[in-house]
């Protein structure tokens, strides 16, 4: 092997390794909503968690990022470590798909329907089709698709490539005497391990050894020890993410290492027993790629078997190696973990602003309620909801932005656009609470009182400020195009109350029914409840538009009131339902709009 050999093999490896690499983010991207329904799987029984760990790694080709997800679930509170264990199991089964894809390339026959599986009769054909899709289709979803057949076409590529690379070996007495070394099961395992640890994927490692296979001089009885270090060495990423993590985080990751010792140990024990006592003459016969997958595939399916009806006592054994501190632990809601698998953390945020707009909404009638009836318990309650919306607009604004800067679906990039748009007014709904409270504190402090006529008009736009705080929530977490359709018209009827009522108040004070002191607290009030109600406007606006794939809310909204019968309905509904007094109507006044 000379130094042009070399090169090629690096060159081989870089796509080999690049084509993994970029199949795998376009099979994220592709099948998202696959991945997310696959996590609301996680919650359920020990079988279930074995799938999903099992489904998501064959859909990412890549045990590590599986498992750093995992990692990121954890510390994020998301999931229990019990169900962690699950996960990572069926993550350790799903690797495997990789080695079957590649093993395709060791097919050999004279019949042209058996050669045209071999990858390098359809490879270019893949080929073709992907540059064809991804140059000349506009569709983010069809990129994808041809991003994920030009990743395979360039892995399958760079397999070929180093299959060539080494196969001049096959003659190199030193080539033939390293791997009669790696025999010895303890030098086969920590060659496996090192290697996978370099790289950081069991699946390029095992690739690599079937690359190496097809020299011919690569045994089972070398290639095996190997493959069992393998899934030692591909615990290094978890092990790496688990720092600064919190305590249940780390010991996922040591779920991942523990179980793939203990596997490791068991079954190097029962294959070195079996070497000794039987000698199978099978273990001296040349590895070839099918036998390589046939291995990897078989042990990690025994060590899943051996360990699956252990998972409490692995539980257990990490909670002994990671002990609790002192300290409470904190989860963080939005992992950097997660980035790796943008389908996922995206699914996250929608969790977590889901939380943050039901906080919002929670502070706001709080507020309201505290103007009715003062209570020191609901003003702190006040406080610390508008604290925590503050802390999730942080938090989501900066993890929404990191995310919009990965390769992201079309969809997904819309979802992403309207939580920052809408986790902004929701934070804007905890400020009025607050304000609202203030007013009520000095209502309290000043001891003012408003009227019997003016708390029964409060009493009917509080009722129309709750009921569009509902709508408007229920259209962004439901995606209710129902509820949003009837946002702006109650919003249309909520101004015109307000008008109304600060016509009605002036006229009190004229009348010195009403002090110029609670004249001024009055407009502040209805002031934030005006605001509060454009808010939820701009909530159920941006839900129409990104489901409408536009992003131009006043557009949108100025369409929707001009030409829309619906809303005529849903605005005379409204004036009747909030009328001030029976038999007034309220008159829709087109120049406010």
């Amino acid at each position: 092997m000379d130094i042009f050999d070399l090169l090629t093999l690096t060159g081989g490896l870089s796509l080999f390794l690049f084509g993994m690499n970029i199949m795998g983010q376009a099979l994220e991207r592709r099948a998202g909503d696959s991945l997310r329904s696959l996590l609301g799987r996680l919650t359920t029984n020990r079988w279930a968690g074995l799938l999903t760990g099992l489904g998501i790694t064959a859909v990412i080709q890549s045990s590590s990022a599986t498992t750093v997800m995992v990692v990121g679930f954890v510390n994020s509170g998301l999931m229990t470590l019990g169900q962690a264990v699950n996960v990572i199991m069926g993550a350790n089964i799903g690797t495997t798909v990789t080695a079957w894809f590649l093993s395709l390339a060791g097919i050999d026959s004279g019949n042209m329907l058996v050669q045209l599986l071999k990858p390098s009769s359809f490879t270019p054909v893949l080929g073709v089709i992907g540059i064809i899709f991804y140059m000349f289709c506009k569709k983010a979803k069809k990129k994808d698709t041809g991003m994920i057949l030009l990743g395979f076409a360039t892995l399958m590529y760079g397999m070929e490539t180093m299959s060539g690379a080494v196969s001049g070996l096959r003659d190199v007495p030193a080539f033939q005497s390293l791997f009669i070394a790696f025999e010895n099961p303890v030098l086969g395992v920590l060659a496996g391990a090192i290697l996978t640890a370099i790289i950081q994927s069991s699946s390029a490692s095992v690739g690599i050894l079937q690359a190496l296979a097809v020299t011919g001089q690569v045994s089972y009885g070398a290639a095996i020890p190997i493959i069992m270090g393998q899934n030692i060495g591909t615990c290094v990423t978890a092990m790496l993410s688990s720092v600064g993590a919190n305590k249940n985080a780390k010991r996922a990751a040591m779920v991942h290492l523990s179980f793939n010792i203990i596997g490791t140990a068991v079954w190097l024990t029962v294959f070195g027993l079996i070497k000794a006592i039987f000698h199978p003459i099978f273990l001296e016969y040349p590895a070839s790629l099918l036998g390589v997958a046939v291995a990897h595939s078989v042990f990690n399916v025994l060590c899943t078997i051996l360990m699956l009806p252990f998972s409490g006592f692995l539980e257990k054994l990490v909670t002994g190696l990671v002990p609790d501190s002192r300290q409470p632990e904190v989860h963080t809601e939005l992992d950097e973990r997660l980035l790796a698998t943008p389908p996922i953390a995206l699914e996250r945020c929608r969790k977590v602003a889901a939380d943050m707009a039901e906080t919002a909404v929670s502070s706001l009638k709080e507020g309201l309620e505290s103007l009715q009836r003062y209570l020191p318990e609901t003003a702190s309650s006040v406080r610390e909801k508008e604290e925590k919306t503050d802390h999730y607009e942080d938090i989501l604004g900066s993890y929404l932005v990191k995310l919009s800067m990965k390769q992201v679906s079309e969809a997904d990039s819309r979802e992403a656009a309207k939580l920052l748009k809408i986790i902004g007014d929701f934070e804007r709904i905890s400020d009025h609470a607050v304000s609202l409270l203030a007013t009520a504190e000095e209502m309290q402090d000043k001891k003012l009182k408003f009227t019997d006529a003016a708390a029964s008009e409060l009493a009917v736009i509080f009722s129309a400020v709750e009921e569009i705080l509902d709508l408007s929530l229920k259209a962004f977490l439901d995606d209710d195009m129902d509820a949003s359709a009837s946002v702006e018209p109650l919003k249309q009827v909520i101004s015109e109350l307000k008008e109304e009522l600060r016509t009605r108040h002036i006229l009190r004070m004229q009348q010195g029914e009403c002090s110029i002191r609670a004249g001024f607290i009055w407009s502040d009030l209805l002031t934030d409840l005006g605001r509060t109600s454009d808010h939820c406007s701009n909530i159920a606006g941006c839900v129409t538009d990104i489901a409408h794939h536009n992003m131009n809310l006043h557009e949108s909204l100025r369409e929707f009131r001009d030409s829309s019968v619906e809303f005529d309905r849903k605005f005379k509904n409204y004036v009747q339902k909030y009328c001030l007094r029976p038999n007034e109507k309220l008159v829709y006044d087109q120049s406010r709009l």
